[in-house]
């Protein structure tokens, strides 16, 4: 029993670690390489946790074998165009100025029905509003919509608009996140007497409080520590 816990935890940290390894891609945007891959080593590592008489280096080897092909794929195909396009995959064009490409359907196998549900799924529910649509080599389909039915910017109004940033998390789930504070130029002082202000008179109630480009903080109070007023004001 124990035995079976321990392989467990050292196969999970394991394909963890050898996940992280491979690289940041999101599962609808694997290639069929990336694919294959993640499927053999799921497989490979719950042999020896199914299999007693398997030894757990018979599942290790072969799964740090594929890491290792993938980030040689992987830095094969940032060199090589060639080399990406055969491992890869690469796009396709489905629709063209409100026509669908019959051939290229046929020669992707990707059904109307599959088209119109893609279409459907971007907001866009008539194929005759569609540019371009494409078919990525993760399976995704790209979907640029004609001009006259984009929705208005700010810059087809001709209006100017200031920068935004990404808000600063100053306090996460009651914790100052001293880092922001610093890079800011910021001090706790400062940010007790904000939050003060805003009526929590202690970090520690706070769920979220965030500073965004503009100098606003934007402050989420626990549950609890609302719960907790709620009963005083009782």
């Amino acid at each position: 029993m124990l035995s079976t816990v321990l392989k467990t935890l050292f196969m999970y940290v394991f394909v963890l670690f050898v996940t992280r390894l491979m690289g940041k891609r999101e599962i609808g945007q694997l290639s069929p390489f990336d694919l294959v891959v993640a499927i053999m080593i799921a497989d490979l590592a719950a042999t020896p946790l199914e299999e007693k008489s398997i030894h757990i280096h018979d599942a290790v080897i072969p799964i740090a074998v594929l890491a290792f092909l993938e980030v040689v794929f992987a830095f094969v195909t940032l060199k090589s165009e060639k080399a990406r396009k055969l491992i890869s995959g690469q796009p396709s064009i489905v629709v063209r100025n409100g026509n669908i490409l019959e051939g290229t359907l046929r020669e992707l196998r990707y059904n109307i029905d599959d088209l119109l549900s893609g279409l459907r799924e971007k907001g866009i529910p008539n194929i005759q509003d569609v540019e371009f649509a494409i078919l990525e080599a993760s399976g995704r389909l790209s979907v640029i919509p004609k001009s006259q039915v984009r929705p208005v910017t700010p810059k087809d109004l001709g209006i100017s608009t200031s920068y935004e940033g990404l808000p600063y998390p100053l306090v996460t789930d009651g914790k100052v996140q001293y880092k922001y504070l610093s890079q800011l130029g910021l001090t706790l002082v400062w940010l007790k007497e904000e939050l003060r202000k805003k009526g929590v008179k202690d970090p520690a109630d706070v769920l979220l409080a965030s500073l965004d480009t503009s100098g606003e903080l934007y402050v989420v109070k626990k549950e609890s520590a609302e719960l907790s007023e709620v009963k005083i004001m009782e």
